[in-house]
């Protein structure tokens, strides 16, 4: 990092963040192969219900470190990259349908009958189409700021930002023009966060990990008006940010009135990146949703 950051562990830096820490241990990475792309994930481990988290995109299964510390021995907890993600292998196929396909080959190949499911943004856009495809296969989801009619237009300064990383040599450059684009953030966090993001290159630079090709947003855009009918079937949990741009208060609550059986919980002091900006008041709910 730059000098300006601090090389937090993720433990000690979760508990700044206010995060009860029971166990600092790292997780367990996992691969798994599904069409000849080879997949990744954060296996945290832990008894009780098995849960799949799902990031949003742009980021990695890292963005739910602090909250899989907080919720660690009270489910079993596995943070996947979604292909084109992370240590996900890149592809020419980045539908929903297909990421959700990847999904259930993790459950297969970790052995996991039925779980539930926690998705951020496209994450929980992967996870309301395994809900809809494969009921029998998910027990309940929690979905983070993201609902039909969220304004997509409120996240152009950071799709300008992420289209625009490249190599750089030193990684605090790239914390220094997140931290510009959004200047409430905790430091440490998007220190942590672009740390996951980057990898080194045989030259020394710092470059991104994921696909650096834009998404199909029409399609992910015409996938999260979808929501209502493919939630109808399971029990949903929405998280909004309370100061999220993204997905408006109303927006959150229509959609939570038309699920047979949602809730809607607001999480204070938090934008559109829930379960970094605040993950000590996200996980009491996703700990009472997830164990109920």
């Amino acid at each position: 990092m730059g000098g300006r950051d601090t090389a937090w562990s993720t433990a000690e830096l979760a508990a700044t963040l206010g995060v009860r820490v029971r166990a600092p241990d790292p997780p367990a990475e996992i691969l798994y192969t599904r069409s000849g792309r080879q997949l990744h994930g954060l296996d945290w481990g832990g008894a009780g219900p098995d849960v799949l988290l799902l990031h949003g995109g742009g980021l990695t299964a890292h963005t739910w470190d602090f909250v899989c510390l907080g919720l660690r021995g009270e489910a079993r907890l596995v943070a996947l990259d979604l292909r084109g993600h992370g240590d996900s292998d890149w592809s020419d196929d980045y539908r929903v349908a297909t990421m959700a396909e990847d999904v259930i080959a993790a459950a297969d190949h970790l052995g996991l009958e039925r779980v539930s499911l926690v998705g951020m943004s496209l994450g929980g856009v992967v996870a309301a189409h395994v809900a809809d495809t494969h009921p029998g296969r998910v027990e309940r989801l929690a979905l983070i700021d993201v609902a039909p009619g969220v304004d997509f237009e409120s996240t152009g300064r950071m799709r300008a930002f992420m289209k625009g990383l490249g190599p750089v040599a030193e990684l605090g450059a790239v914390v220094d023009a997140a931290m510009l684009v959004n200047p409430r953030a905790d430091r440490a966090s998007v220190a942590h966060r672009m740390s996951t993001l980057f990898r080194r290159a045989p030259d020394g630079d710092w470059v991104p990990k994921g696909d650096p090709r834009p998404p199909d947003f029409p399609a992910i855009l015409t996938a999260i008006e979808q929501l209502p009918t493919r939630l109808a079937r399971v029990p949903v949990l929405l998280v909004r940010g309370g100061r999220s741009k993204v997905l408006p208060q109303s927006t959150a609550e229509r959609l939570v009135e038309q699920l047979p059986d949602g809730e809607l919980v607001v999480v204070p002091d938090a934008g559109h990146n829930v379960q970094e900006d605040n993950p000590a008041a996200l996980i009491p709910p996703l700990r009472a949703f997830l164990t109920r």
